[in-house]
């Protein structure tokens, strides 16, 4: 079923766009509730509460992408929910990878990037992401995104952890270039 059709059904208030929506991404959306929390229950419960959430939005929203939208929910209750539970410990597998990527922004960007709103950043770095090769792309996506760990994004690529980590080296750096020429624009 296309997309369209689905978020007919929710403007129609059809309990069927519920189970269209889970046989078309139930799996991409256990993967990233799954890569963030580690856990078959919580990914279970934060993606049910991710197509509760889309029932209660759809209308009045009307998503361009509903994938994408249906996504970005997945992944910010899995991010909540791993705050919650892991609220007095830290967890490597989640930490490092927020660590590596904060590392890519510039130092002078910080204050700026506080008053940037989250849509106009998510602009910066998709027009940044378009501009990497698509093994680039996806293996970044793979770490930052989906917080899936470089042994496992190493064997999707079928290449070495090293060739892995030096991609996402090469990509952070120039992630920060990117944004440190805009900010210097701005400033």
């Amino acid at each position: 079923m296309e997309d369209s059709q689905i978020i007919q059904l929710y403007n129609l208030r059809d309990p069927k766009a519920v189970d269209e929506t889970h046989g078309k991404y139930g799996r991409l959306c256990y993967m990233i509730a799954e890569g963030i929390l580690h856990s078959k229950e919580d990914s279970e419960e934060c993606v049910n509460d991710a197509y509760m959430a889309v029932w209660n939005a759809i209308p009045p929203e009307n998503p361009a992408h509903f994938s994408a939208y249906l996504c970005g929910i997945v992944r910010n209750l899995a991010l909540k929910k791993y705050e919650h539970n892991h609220a007095q410990k830290r967890n490597k597998d989640l930490d490092v990878p927020l660590e590596e990527l904060e590392m890519a922004l510039p130092d002078q960007s910080r204050s700026a990037l506080e008053q940037l709103e989250s849509r106009e950043l998510g602009a910066f770095i998709s027009a940044f992401l378009r501009t990497l090769s698509f093994e680039d792309r996806n293996i970044f996506l793979q770490r930052y995104w989906f917080f899936r760990k470089v042994k496992q994004i190493a064997a999707d690529f079928s290449c070495t952890q090293s060739k892995v980590k030096s991609s996402l080296f090469r990509t952070r750096n120039k992630l920060s270039e990117f944004l440190g020429s805009y900010y210097s624009k701005e400033v």
